[in-house]
């Protein structure tokens, strides 16, 4: 189950190593891991269920995207001024997800793949965007909880390499060495 406070929600995620990390996150981020029901057919996954109130809490989906990007595609900034709630669900491939706050200057970065399903809820409010990190195609489901209007789009973009976006906070770590620099979209996650 995933709990939010106040201010950031704190989340057990599990690692490519199986390890566990704990990561604060900006406040209402949450991801959901996924699982898969395997057998000798192959496997069977559910990835959206009305019944889960703890990613959707109040939220409705009401439009199913899929974003198919080339390795080291960088698809970002952008963000949602009229409450749009984004949810992604890497399908193939790995994708390193940025997610920004303006006003508290803090960045979460959540690598997904293919390989760890999880749904990953981003508040329209902040700014966000991903990178595909895999040698193949990445493939992303994404739900929002508002139509897309092409004549009014809720999208405020800026510059994937927009010089302005410097965090103070990246995963709710003060020490991360990428602290008070440019955000690069380039530079590996830091562990």
């Amino acid at each position: 189950m995933i709990r939010t406070a106040n201010i950031i929600a704190t989340l057990l995620i599990m690692t490519y190593r199986s390890k566990i990390r704990l990561i604060t996150m900006l406040n209402g981020v949450k991801i959901k891991k996924i699982d898969r029901i395997i057998d000798e057919r192959g496997y069977f996954t559910e990835v959206m269920r009305k019944d889960w109130s703890d990613l959707f809490g109040e939220d409705t989906i009401v439009q199913a995207n899929h974003s198919f990007s080339y390795p080291n595609i960088i698809r970002a900034w952008h963000r949602h001024l009229r409450g749009q709630v984004d949810y992604f669900l890497i399908l193939k491939g790995a994708i390193k997800i940025g997610i920004y706050d303006d006003e508290s200057k803090e960045l979460d970065e959540i690598v997904s793949s293919g390989l760890d399903l999880q749904i990953v809820r981003v508040p329209g409010k902040y700014w966000h965007g991903f990178k595909a990190i895999s040698n193949e195609p990445s493939m992303l489901l994404y739900f929002t909880t508002r139509l897309y209007d092409a004549t009014n789009p809720d999208e405020e973009r800026r510059p994937w390499n927009d010089t302005t976006i410097i965090p103070k906070i990246i995963n709710g770590k003060k020490n991360d060495p990428r602290i008070a620099k440019i955000w690069d979209w380039n530079l590996p996650p830091n562990k």
